[in-house]
């Protein structure tokens, strides 16, 4: 077999790629012995029929044309061995000489990974800025914590409906005097000036008392979730049920008492202060890490493809759309919900899609180069929260990502973030952050779950 090789626009090389005669003979004995196994000629038994049977039955070019195809099969696995090919792109095979008695010739065309030169990524210094704690972000804290320990109290007889009032209420809504579906409900919870509504609907609600009856009008937006009802006014009855004020405790040393292990505001004032800043100083660290990693990655040669650029967007979509749903929720109710497309979708994504695919290559980089090894706890560790993210045991995980062909990916994610460990601890950045469990982890991403589910009425 012989080789020739060159780039080509756009990122691309071809391999010119030439089997003589005598291997080409071979590949076509390989070929006749395939279709004798697959056909049934009279006289010979499944799989025995010669070559020249075979020939004089189904023609010459076709038992070439077999035969080519294993050549090109075998040409391209030898090619990637002999040279170290890593094709990010399929290899597009393209024949150039297919004849009976000469050599058989043809081209694989297809983007290479790219040549990688890593740059320093030990000992690197990087400044780490701690934002300061202001008296506002107090006080904001102070009042976050007064707001969860509110109380709601009914509203007296004849109290009308504030900003911040939480309310139940029928209504019923319609679109050109028609109801539509989703659009009635009976004693629907409301917290008033939270915007759960579209357009102004609880403002329109503001004055209003226990019992009494209002028509909100509104017009739903134009990148509204139901395509049927986007940009359309519309009217909705209500009626009050209930309303009832937010009664917030006063911020003194009886609230400390009651909302901390403290005994006066001050003390809790301090404590709150303390932990700002112990938060504040993590933040810096992460930031400084995350800027020690850019800085590596800075430091790396590379003339990036485009196409592994889009590739990776096409990867941060998929992963995108899976979350979705497991939410419940489609693409494409996600895109008309939000007013985009999937070009824009594409879009966005493009330096988030950049910054990730240059920080992997870089960490599989410093994971070749620094020889590093998962180990078997470390399998085991991420092979236990992934089961505890989906809820399934263990070896369960083990065995899907098996049959799925993923394991390797487990195997990339255990190494590149153990490259990226080594790069950060050998750091002036090596500060180590007490990180949130696995537990709080997962109850998180519930939370978020919850908090994401969306009604009719939001835009």
């Amino acid at each position: 077999m012989k080789v020739t090789t060159k780039n080509i626009e756009n990122y691309e090389r071809e391999l010119t790629i030439e089997f003589e005669v005598a291997e080409v003979e071979k590949a076509k004995k390989k070929a006749a012995k395939t279709i004798a196994e697959r056909v049934n000629i009279p006289g010979f038994r499944k799989g025995k029929a010669p070559l020249a049977i075979l020939e004089q039955t189904y023609g010459k070019d076709y038992i070439l044309e077999e035969a080519s195809e294993i050549l090109v099969q075998q040409g391209a696995q030898e090619c990637v061995k002999m040279f170290g090919l890593i094709p990010v792109t399929q290899m597009i095979p393209k024949v150039v000489t297919r004849e009976e008695g000469k050599n058989f010739v043809f081209t694989l065309t297809f983007t290479p990974y790219p040549e990688v030169k890593l740059g320093d990524y030990k000992n690197l210094e990087v400044e780490k800025v701690v934002e300061p704690v202001t008296d506002e972000q107090v006080e904001k804290r102070l009042e976050d914590m007064r707001e969860h320990h509110a109380n709601m109290i009914d509203a007296a007889e004849g109290d009308t409906i504030q900003n911040g009032d939480f309310i139940t209420l029928d209504f019923e809504g319609s679109v050109d005097g028609e109801k539509f579906d989703g659009g009635t409900a009976q004693d629907y919870p409301l917290t008033i000036g939270s915007k759960s509504f579209i357009d102004n609907f609880e403002d329109q609600l503001i004055g209003a008392k226990v019992g009494e009856e209002r028509e909100v009008k509104v017009t739903f937006p134009e990148n509204y979730h139901v395509k049927d009802l986007a940009e359309k006014p519309a009217v909705f009855k209500c009626k009050i049920n209930k309303i009832q004020h937010k009664e917030l405790p006063a911020l003194d040393d009886e609230f400390a008492k009651k909302a901390s292990k403290f005994e006066t505001l001050a003390e809790l004032k301090e404590d709150v202060r303390k932990n700002l800043e112990i938060a504040a100083d993590r933040q810096a660290v992460r930031k400084q890490q995350e800027k020690v990693i850019e800085k590596a990655v800075e430091n790396m040669t590379l003339d990036l493809p485009p196409v592994m650029i889009e590739n990776r967007i096409t990867s941060l979509i998929e992963q995108f759309t899976a979350q979705l749903e497991m939410q419940g929720m489609k693409i494409e109710q996600y895109m008309a919900m939000s007013g985009t497309d999937m070009d824009k979708m594409r879009e966005d994504y493009r330096e988030t899609a950049k910054k990730s695919l240059l920080e992997s290559i870089l960490l599989e980089e410093v994971a070749k180069a620094e020889n590093l090894k998962e180990t078997e706890e470390e399998w085991n560790m991420e092979l236990a929260y992934m089961a505890m993210m989906y809820r399934v045991n263990p070896k369960q995980v083990y065995k899907i990502l098996k049959e799925n062909g993923q394991l390797g990916n487990v195997r990339a994610n255990i190494l590149q973030r153990k490259a990226r460990d080594l790069i950060i601890q050998s750091s002036n950045a090596a500060e180590k952050i007490d990180e949130v469990s696995t537990d709080a982890k997962v109850a998180d991403a519930e939370e978020k779950k919850v908090e994401g589910e969306q009604n009719l009425f939001e835009e």
